[in-house]
């Protein structure tokens, strides 16, 4: 019996490992099943989460919208394109810095010759909504231009700033004159580069007989801001067919460029 017994526990024993490591097969089989569906669920938790909150940070309406600013018109992109330099502006803007003979980037002064049109940022703008800083309302930026030309509140927000930045000035202001972008004589067309002047001039107002003061002359240390050109157009062609900063430093005062200006001729002879 006592054999029997043993062999019996014997048998049992070697019986029981393979029913126990198939149950704990099962087990990690459904333990690491359940750990799966759990780490998809979560994955798929987070990657929602994440899409959400790419989305709000886009679509936040009180975050900065100085990224969809254009800097010459100050306003959300409206058509944007990006130039080689790596500058995007809105594509009328664009136009008006492709005027002059030798257009120029506006914003670092590089040549402009290639630009292509910004459709990531004009897919952004147009699913983006920001705060209107006159009324609150949430604003597509999309649509921004023509609400904020609308919003009575806003333009009063702008009138503030502009009473707060006047009375935060200092009483004296140093009269440094504007020696790279002028207005024509003629129509006083603004904004204009020394060579957009030129073109402007030449191809507008080649028939005005009319003696005006030059600009780019008046602006220098030595201008004469009365004196009147009898033929502007030929003067234009005569000096101003160089740029003077090329040349000319304004920190200078005229009796030391004169001086200057003699040690140097004497040293040539």
């Amino acid at each position: 019996m006592c054999s029997a017994g043993k062999r019996f526990d014997k048998k049992e024993t070697h019986d029981r490992p393979p029913r126990l490591k198939e149950r704990n097969q099962d087990l990690v089989t459904s333990v690491g099943d359940c750990v799966s569906v759990s780490e998809e669920k979560e994955m798929a938790m987070l990657g929602g989460f994440s899409a959400a909150q790419h989305k709000k940070n886009v679509s936040d309406g009180g975050s900065d919208v100085s990224e969809f600013v254009c800097p010459v018109c100050l306003e959300i992109f409206d058509c944007p394109v990006k130039t080689q330099c790596g500058h995007t502006f809105c594509q009328s803007c664009l136009q008006e810095c492709l005027r002059p003979q030798k257009p120029v980037c506006a914003v670092c002064r590089a040549t402009l010759g290639h630009w292509t049109k910004a459709a990531d940022l004009e897919a952004l703008i147009q699913s983006s909504v920001a705060t209107c800083k006159g009324c609150g309302a949430q604003i597509g930026l999309s649509q921004m231009r023509s609400h904020t030309a609308a919003c009575s509140k806003y333009q009063d927000y702008i009138e503030e700033g502009v009473r707060t930045t006047a009375q935060s000035q200092p009483a004296i202001i140093s009269p440094l004159p504007n020696r790279y972008t002028f207005t024509c004589p003629y129509c006083s067309c603004q904004n204009l580069d020394q060579d957009g002047l030129v073109e402007h001039c030449t191809s507008q107002h080649s028939r005005d007989a009319r003696q005006v003061v030059c600009p780019i002359c008046a602006s220098m240390p030595w201008g004469d801001p009365n004196y009147r050109s009898a033929d502007f157009l030929q003067h234009l062609k005569i000096r101003h067919t160089f740029s003077y900063d090329t040349f000319v430093d304004y920190s200078t005062d005229e009796h030391t460029m004169i001086q200057e200006a003699l040690q140097r001729s004497l040293l040539d002879n």
